[in-house]
């Protein structure tokens, strides 16, 4: 195998796709779930439609079946073709990103690969965004949740509006937040970026970075309101509030701005 590939842990791979990127970070993790001394495997998001990196999941082990996070590319594009290479079904929370197989369900108990996976919806990246939470995963702790892009190893969420709004990830948050509290830590695998030892800890500072932005944002709005006698655009927001967000992620910052606009106008 690559260097590509790590291993987190006897029940856990996964292996970073060669799609680097300003919304990506060093490429977007596959993850392949087995239990010790099982030769079926679960493969969480395929990626990008790469040959290489989907040819080396599909021989990591028999794959059984292939779940997604969610609809954006750099975690579908590959999906279709890795059904076709194995024949496992694929499932999502929306239809058409299922291949041979059906629709995830919010607190669905999935079995596959000698392991035990649950759904968990997870709104505000993007409407169809789900986490899987899969106990006894030999990690620190008992418990690890693949978060997908609704949180990430490293930075913070876009959220992808009008299709993910800041309601439903506040939401979200608090959701994880209860999963992630307890005695022992709970690891986070994320769509994009290293793994996180303490979901829970991220989680509060996530909530905390949403806090202090609509802060900013609201304080925005008052001060251009002030100063000018109108009302500011997503364009004067993203200006007074992400000066120093680099140029290729502005697009992102202003998606995040129209969510905050729409939470603070609701």
């Amino acid at each position: 195998m690559t260097d590509r590939w790590e291993t987190l842990g006897p029940a856990i791979r996964r292996r970073r796709a060669e799609n680097p990127g300003p919304m990506t970070l060093d490429g977007t993790n596959s993850y392949v779930l087995g239990a010790p001394g099982s030769s079926h495997i679960i493969v969480v998001d395929p990626g990008p439609n790469l040959a290489t990196h989907l040819a080396e999941l599909a021989t990591a082990g028999t794959v059984e079946l292939i779940v997604i996070t969610h609809r954006h590319g750099d975690h579908t594009e590959g999906s279709a073709a890795l059904h076709e290479l194995t024949g496992a079904p694929v499932r999502a929370f929306a239809s058409e990103h299922c291949h041979g197989g059906e629709p995830l369900v919010d607190g669905e108990i999935i079995q596959a690969g000698g392991l035990t996976l649950r759904v968990v919806a997870t709104p505000g990246h993007t409407s169809d965004s789900l986490c899987f939470v899969l106990h006894d995963s030999d990690l620190p702790g008992s418990t690890a949740i693949l978060t997908g892009d609704t949180i990430l190893g490293q930075g913070t969420t876009v959220l992808d509006y009008p299709d993910g709004t800041l309601v439903d990830y506040l939401r979200s948050l608090e959701l994880l937040a209860e999963l992630s509290f307890g005695a022992d830590p709970v690891v986070g695998l994320p769509g994009h970026g290293p793994v996180l030892p303490d979901l829970a800890a991220t989680i509060v500072a996530y909530q905390s970075h949403r806090q202090e932005r609509l802060g900013q944002v609201r304080a925005a709005l008052e001060a251009f309101q002030q100063t000018h006698g109108a009302e500011a655009t997503v364009a004067d927001i993203v200006s007074l509030v992400y000066g120093d967000v680099p140029e290729n992620v502005l697009g992102a910052a202003a998606l995040s701005v129209e969510a905050q606009l729409e939470y603070l106008r609701g």
